[in-house]
């Protein structure tokens, strides 16, 4: 016996990520439904080796499902995911709606499974920020063999998650750098993308940092440990699918680069990659997807005494959004609902 599983947002890229996951994982799905706005109703979306139509989030009823993965931005799941979640169908949700809520679990599940418990309270789970979740998947493990003080991340996230705009604006630029007369001005953005960096994702604080980068250092010490330090910068590239992040780890007693090393290669949902010669490195190109988490660089700094230096990469639309929310789902099954 399977779920009867819902997906909201399904047209979007995550969305449909997330159908691809589900059906490539074999989730135990008896009956799947695929929801959208109503602009967008009656597209057809692919599930495996069927293709389904979507269906209208507007007026869907969600009693008698058992999960909705929610991938609808938080002004629609403020709608919404209350309502799945009062007809009985526990909600995992993609946007930062919930997850700042202590009240509602935010779930990497090679991190804090345990945590998953928590659900019953709203009957919601949230699914973190994409640099967020593959950074604490790399930290985890570490954190584990010795305690670490402080984080120094600088990202290099990819126009795909700034959703399909980003995707298109990143390529309109670039074609439009070869045919005179049409350039394309920054709408999504602000700044041209294509061939150059921003130092800019989402509003700007008070305090001068950006909310993509609190969002980082919030949800590190929801999901991991409280105690960490962390600071981040975050940059949007010209690539279309993968995120970067060169991290500084401080650690509260040494751990040897080596040791580092075995550790992140029995980790789950990690995949060392790591040679000094050209080449042995993972970069975002290699990364799409793929499952994994990928670590490279790693090595010691010499400037502080219990310091570490790694890169890490991974396909933002799945670990950092889909196939995170799919792995909760399968937890959720495995250790709450067990019907699968």
């Amino acid at each position: 016996m399977g779920y009867k599983v819902v997906v909201a947002g399904a047209t979007g890229n995550v969305g449909r990520e997330m159908l691809n996951i589900l059906a490539e994982r074999q989730f135990p799905v008896d009956e799947i439904a695929a929801l959208a706005s109503r602009k967008s109703l009656g597209t057809e979306v692919s599930f495996g080796d069927k293709t389904i139509k979507t269906r209208d989030l507007d007026t869907f009823d969600f009693s008698g499902w058992d999960i909705a993965l929610f991938a609808v931005g938080s002004e629609a799941t403020k709608i919404y995911a209350p309502k799945a979640a009062k007809a009985g169908c526990v909600v995992i949700d993609n946007s930062s709606l919930y997850r700042y809520d202590p009240d509602v679990p935010l779930i990497v599940p090679e991190v804090n499974a345990d945590a998953i418990i928590g659900y019953s309270k709203k009957n919601i789970i949230a699914n973190p920020n994409c640099s967020t979740a593959q950074m604490v998947v790399a930290l985890k493990p570490l954190h584990d063999r010795a305690p670490i003080k402080r984080v120094v991340v600088s990202t290099y996230q990819s126009v795909s998650g700034a959703g399909k705009e980003g995707i298109d604006e990143l390529w309109d630029q670039t074609k439009g750098m070869y045919v005179p007369g049409q350039e394309v001005a920054p709408s999504k953005f602000t700044k041209q993308i294509a061939f150059n960096v921003i130092p800019h994702i989402d509003v700007f604080m008070e305090d001068g940092q950006t909310k993509e980068e609190w969002k980082m250092v919030a949800e590190t010490k929801k999901i991991l440990d409280p105690k960490i330090k962390v600071t981040a910068t975050c940059v949007r590239v010209p690539v279309f699918v993968g995120h970067s992040e060169a991290l500084n780890i401080e650690f509260e007693e040494h751990l040897d680069e080596d040791e580092a090393r075995d550790i992140l290669r029995q980790a789950p949902g990690v995949l060392v990659v790591d040679k000094r010669e050209n080449g042995g490195y993972v970069t975002p190109v290699e990364c799409v997807g793929d499952y994994a988490t990928f670590v490279s660089r790693i090595r010691q700094d010499s400037t502080i005494d219990n310091g570490l230096n790694l890169w890490c990469v991974s396909d933002n639309l799945r670990k950092g959004a889909a196939l995170n929310a799919v792995q909760i789902a399968e937890v959720l099954g495995q250790r709450v609902l067990k019907k699968g």
